[in-house]
């Protein structure tokens, strides 16, 4: 099975406000305070949101709701602007509801940001992409695909409704054996180097379905049999935005913590930093920025730290440094 980000309260259907706890109340009541009277207190409210796991953020949403009758993310987007606002937008809501949210922005405006997108609805669990289309139906009133399905177009478009199905295959050794590989093997080849022309619909078939223990196998005997991992064989066959979807897909389910590891790299390269990606980012993954960080170090030799300090500044600079270190379980919270 694909790796998971959402921490298991995100699917629990029958949490109720009273079960939060008085820690969980205080940061609300922190929150709030930070936010009375004129002028915001902008570091209060790193310290109350940044510093939370996934599970405190379900939490938190429930119970400032409950205590002052006002959506948290509503609150966070009035009080604070800019890329440090957007971040505390993020913080305060659920995971699952981030990522609705993060989508939704995504397809703002003129153009879409594909490079927001893809790492969202690829290579996710079949159970986080259900919950991820119900929850985006909830907030927003509208089916996610048949809004994908506008803002994108060719073979993007095609990955992405072939993932946002949900269609992983648990791994069953008596099914996905030698013999399934070596079809596979000769169908991706028959699809694509084997062929005038890439069949893509069979490709991301494929790619979606395949359990990562045999996507391994698959991938390891492919480039055994012609020279090519699955990834640089797409990074051949696809062009652009289906190129790096379907390459960020394979890193997932093979390699997740090098394949993040990039991902925030990739947020960082160039003339200026991206700064909506390395916020979604290094909020989403949270969870896992201890493997994430050994990889970003073994591959780039800086920590995830290092290079937010070098691309963010001031309070937004402050608050991923938090979102880091928790995630990383450095918090030293007085």
């Amino acid at each position: 099975m694909s790796r998971a980000l959402y921490p298991a309260i995100c699917l629990d259907t029958d949490l109720t406000p009273d079960a939060v706890g008085d820690e969980i109340n205080e940061y609300s009541t922190a929150i709030h305070e930070a936010c009375k009277g004129w002028g915001t207190d902008e570091k209060g409210l790193i310290k109350a949101l940044a510093c939370r796991n996934g599970e405190e953020r379900v939490k938190i949403a429930m119970s400032y709701e409950q205590m002052f009758e006002k959506a948290l993310h509503k609150v966070m987007d009035s009080e604070v602007g800019g890329d440090l606002g957007t971040a505390l937008e993020f913080l305060a809501y659920p995971p699952h509801k981030a990522e609705a949210a993060m989508l939704k922005m995504a397809c703002r405006g003129l153009g879409t940001n594909e490079d927001m997108i893809y790492p969202i609805i690829c290579g996710r669990t079949n159970e986080e992409i259900d919950l991820l289309k119900k929850t985006y139906f909830d907030m927003y009133g509208d089916d996610l695909g048949r809004v994908l399905d506008g803002e994108l177009g060719g073979d993007f478009e095609q990955l992405v409704t072939n993932c946002l199905q949900g269609i992983e295959q648990d791994f069953d050794p008596e099914f996905h054996n030698e013999d399934k590989v070596k079809e596979d093997v000769e169908s991706l080849y028959d699809a694509g180097q084997g062929s005038f022309g890439t069949d893509e619909a069979a490709l991301f078939k494929f790619l979606c379905t395949a359990p990562p223990e045999h996507l391994k196998a698959v991938n390891l005997a492919y480039a055994e049999e012609y020279g090519f991992t699955l990834s640089k064989a797409c990074e051949k066959e696809l062009k652009r935005a289906s190129e790096k979807a379907a390459v960020f897909l394979i890193g997932m389910k093979l390699k997740p913590e090098e394949t993040v590891a990039k991902l925030i790299q990739k947020a960082c390269a160039g003339m200026g930093t991206d700064e909506l990606l390395l916020t979604s980012t290094l909020i989403r993954y949270q969870s896992m920025l201890p493997d994430v960080d050994a990889a970003h170090q073994e591959e780039y030799g800086k920590s995830i730290k290092e290079r937010v300090v070098s691309e963010a500044r001031g309070k937004y600079e402050t608050l991923l440094v938090e979102v880091v270190k928790c995630g990383l379980g450095e918090t030293d919270e007085e």
